[in-house]
């Protein structure tokens, strides 16, 4: 089992030997690029979209689109940080001491299994037929609770909720306690422990608050 698990973390710290701000940068356009080319297919799907844009119908969007890419960097920034702060916190209330840079670190690597939803949407629609609206492309979420039910008959304020526990959560959730255990050098089940007391605990938490204060 020690030799294991020497294993595993030669194989984590050798994947994470690289520029960190290159990573990041490149991170950044990655979810700008795909994000742009999602928006323009939503545009696309509205009918008479041409002329729409033509006399400007679509300004305000156009605006809000901008705004958020420019707040992308600046939203994984808060992201890896928030993310990064539970995780220490949780770890410190259980008396294990770990690195906050290189947790931060981490963090920041794991968030590349959000890219892959995000590149799943685009090339689900990258065709799309007459019979797709714009909710339909702003709305899909592959592999997600939401995508496995009638959203019809789902209230507005489980839409988010069920968008937001899929798969690439669970990849995620096991990812951070892969690093968690790499960083602390404990076993995987008191790492996952540690997950589940910080990240998972207060992800629940804000979804159950989204749902409680949604109108």
């Amino acid at each position: 089992m020690p030799n294991n698990s020497a294993t595993l973390s030669e194989r984590i710290e050798s994947i994470l030997d690289f520029d960190k701000r290159i990573f990041f940068f490149i991170l950044v356009l990655f979810f700008i690029a795909i994000r742009y080319i999602t928006n323009d297919l939503i545009l696309q799907s509205i009918p008479g979209y041409e002329k729409l844009n033509e006399e400007g119908s679509f300004m305000i969007f156009h605006i809000f689109n901008t705004l958020n890419y420019l707040w992308t960097p600046f939203a994984l920034l808060w992201k890896f940080t928030l993310i990064s702060f539970l995780i220490w916190t949780g770890a410190f209330t259980l008396g294990y001491k770990i690195s906050f840079k290189l947790l931060w670190q981490y963090v920041m690597v794991a968030e590349v299994v959000f890219i892959l939803p995000e590149l799943f949407k685009m090339i689900y629609f990258i065709l799309p037929d007459d019979t797709v609206s714009f909710q339909d492309i702003r709305d899909y979420y592959p592999l997600s609770l939401f995508s496995l039910i009638d959203s019809d008959s789902l209230p507005a304020k489980f839409h988010y909720p069920f968008r937001a526990i899929n798969l690439f959560e669970v990849i995620y959730i096991y990812l951070l306690t892969l690093g968690f255990q790499y960083l602390s050098k404990k076993s995987f089940s008191n790492a996952f422990v540690i997950i589940l007391i910080s990240y998972v605990f207060f992800f629940l938490l804000w979804l159950a608050f989204y749902i409680l204060v949604y109108k």
